[in-house]
């Protein structure tokens, strides 16, 4: 593994992260891959497939070519997705809801109503 490049693809994935507004756990789900793995590749330990590239390019919203540090400007390719523009505590309780059975669901909805009742 070529560590000079794989520290520089993580320095930009971390600015441009950090520009969109995203936390790691949002890029790490939008491009398939686990949140510990995506940390890895922030902190230079890893570098990723040719398909892991694509989707991160795609997700931050920055040329490859940027990530890979072949280009001397930000790459801003274009803006990134924004998701319907949620805050990250929305989007971290997006995904732990999407880890609840039907049952437990039902009983966030219910304490939801209440609260916004309040």
């Amino acid at each position: 593994m070529d560590d000079e490049l794989a520290m520089a693809l993580g320095d930009v994935a971390r600015a441009a992260r950090v520009r969109a507004g995203l936390t790691q756990a949002d890029v790490a789900e939008r491009v398939g891959i686990a949140t510990e793995v995506y940390g890895r590749l922030e902190r230079g330990l890893m570098l990723p497939s040719v398909e892991t590239l694509r989707k991160l390019s795609r997700v931050l919203g920055i040329a490859a070519d940027a990530l890979l540090g072949l280009r001397g400007d930000s790459g801003a390719a274009e803006p990134p997705a924004t998701y319907g523009g949620e805050k990250p505590e929305v989007r971290r309780l997006i995904r732990r809801l999407k880890r609840l059975d039907a049952k437990q669901l039902r009983l966030i909805s219910l304490l939801a109503s209440e609260l916004s009742r309040r």
